[in-house]
């Protein structure tokens, strides 16, 4: 199988077109009529991760956030981009990001993140149609809301979170004094939302970032939990996986083992 034939399985999971208009997903280094040997799944590309890589055999490389954001007007080694664009050509290695449409198309990150807390009835907070190209039409949005199958306390709540994306350290605003069913929820840098869920009623909102001065004004209105960036999106390699392995089942397919996450906790 070539690697083509993968980068179209993960497109027609979630489509180029669904990105943000600031995002570059799709393929950012390699050529993809090459026979695909394996393939190394991560979220962010680092030049360990490309060496683990070459390690396992793996000429292609998916991510969840691309290599490349900007433009490159050199390719030496003075950056991380760099040294990185640099390896990847010198090895022959393919790297491919599924970002922002991963985000926000159906069964995408945020589904997930609503599938790992236990949540049912998903729907996107702000549901929209887009015609392809092709004449395709997608469900798409930004961000979900779901509901835990029975109510409970805010306390109890911000444990359920803890436990589900085993972190050590949730940031939080004052503990809500009424229960907790319907939550929302957006990956990553997501308290642009806030708002929407506050409009849609949520109970709570979960996100990966927030800016300091949001958290002001909410008590009582909504419970904000904050998992960090890299947390919240950890289990999107499981999505890759499924879509990967469905088009390609005898492939060897690995989780990258470099810890990426730049944000250390002491």
């Amino acid at each position: 199988m070539k690697i083509k034939e993968i980068i179209a399985a993960l497109e027609q999971f979630a489509p180029l077109p669904l990105q943000e208009s600031y995002d570059n997903a799709g393929l950012q280094c390699g050529l993809t009529e090459a026979e695909v040997s394996g393939a190394l799944l991560c979220l962010d590309v680092t030049e360990e991760v490309l060496r683990e890589a070459i390690d396992l055999g793996c000429n292609l490389v998916v991510s969840h956030h691309p290599l490349l954001f900007h433009g490159l007007k050199q390719v030496a080694d003075t950056t991380l981009v760099q040294r990185c664009i640099r390896l990847a050509i010198q090895n022959d290695l393919c790297i491919y990001a599924a970002h922002t449409n991963l985000d926000n198309a159906e069964d995408g990150v945020n589904f997930k993140m609503a599938e790992k807390l236990g949540l049912i009835d998903v729907q996107f907070m702000a549901p929209k149609t887009m015609v392809l190209p092709n004449g395709r039409h997608v469900k798409s949005g930004s961000g979900v809301i779901g509901y835990l199958p029975q109510g409970e306390d805010s306390l109890a709540f911000l444990q359920r979170v803890k436990q589900a994306f085993a972190v050590e350290v949730l940031q939080h605003n004052a503990l809500l004094e009424r229960p907790i069913q319907s939550v929302a929820i957006c990956g990553g840098a997501g308290d642009f939302l806030l708002e929407d869920a506050i409009a849609a009623e949520a109970d709570a909102f979960l996100t990966g970032e927030m800016h300091y001065h949001q958290w002001f004004g909410h008590e009582q209105e909504i419970q904000i939990a904050v998992l960090g960036h890299y947390e919240s999106e950890q289990y999107t390699r499981e999505i890759f996986r499924d879509i990967i392995e469905k088009a390609a089942p005898m492939l060897p397919i690995y989780d990258t083992e470099v810890a990426t996450n730049p944000i250390l906790l002491l």
